[in-house]
């Protein structure tokens, strides 16, 4: 028990005030997501428009709608729950991707190196110069908007990053003496990457996932903003702050709101994520 304690003492003076609120936050906000159907109180989906376009209570709404209704007589709060949910998964499920796809054709082509790492280095610039909002536009345009189209636009988003971390970080693992030694016993390629380049490696990968999964959020609700997004009947952060914006000088909350959630919950994810980054590499003199 004293251990414990001493454990709990020392993680609170370790971690500054403001990245233990950010982890709150973010704790609250999952545990949102991760219960939200028991959390709302009414279907996000059911329509009453004798009740339309009701403030929050604190604007000396109805008790029974906590956040208010939008247009359509839909309960904000649920809608808002649903949203969080929606958001997250498909953020986290892109981030996923991302890194997977990134991470790979990083090890690819530092294990191949010539042509290979020519070629794959090459198509890393060429989604660079690509602008991510344009080829989504083309895309969803072409295709039509699903679910697991705009999931797989997601996680192309950004793994180029995580290719040329992992390709120069398993080009320098390389040449340490411990991924010689293994492949000198005859290990394989992909447990020599699996095993033991991977694992000495995989710090800098979580950090940089930390980093990426707030722009997935943006670029969902970006996307959600301008209609491209998550399409209804389901909803998102993004999709009511664009459903709220043709209602700012009135109903402001209808857009406000949900805009707070995204605004919070990013700087959360960036504030850990960067907190996480300096106590994980080595260079940073703690």
């Amino acid at each position: 028990m004293l251990g414990q304690e001493n454990f709990i003492q020392s993680f609170f003076r370790k971690v500054p005030p403001l990245i233990f609120i950010s982890f709150l936050w973010l704790a609250i906000v999952f545990f949102v997501a991760i219960f939200h159907q028991q959390l709302m109180p009414m279907d996000y989906r059911a329509t009453n428009l004798e009740n339309r376009l009701l403030p929050p209570v604190f604007m000396g709404g109805d008790p029974a709608y906590f956040l208010g209704t939008d247009a359509l007589g839909r309960d904000t709060l649920s809608r808002l729950i649903r949203s969080i949910f929606t958001s997250l998964t498909v953020a986290f499920i892109g981030s996923i991707i991302t890194a997977v796809v990134g991470t790979v054709i990083g090890f690819i082509a530092a294990h191949f190196k010539g042509i290979v790492d020519e070629i794959l280095m090459t198509l890393v610039d060429f989604q660079y110069a690509m602008p991510f909002l344009i080829m989504a536009l083309l895309v969803l345009a072409f295709f039509g908007n699903n679910i697991i189209l705009f999931v797989f636009l997601l996680g192309i988003q950004g793994w180029m990053r995580f290719a040329r971390l992992a390709r120069g970080m398993a080009l320098s693992a390389q040449e340490d003496g411990y991924a010689v030694a293994v492949k000198q016993l005859g290990a394989s390629p992909v447990r020599i990457y699996a095993r033991h380049i991977f694992p000495n490696v995989s710090n800098i990968i979580i950090v940089n996932f930390s980093l990426n999964f707030p722009e997935k959020i943006i670029v969902e609700t970006s996307l959600g903003f301008i209609g491209l997004g998550i399409q209804p009947p389901e909803t998102s952060l993004g999709n009511m702050m664009a459903f709220g914006r043709n209602y700012l000088m009135g109903e402001w909350w209808l857009a406000v709101i949900p805009g707070t959630i995204i605004f919070l919950t990013t700087l959360a994810m960036c504030l850990v994520g960067d907190w996480v980054r300096d106590n994980l590499d080595p260079t940073v003199v703690k």
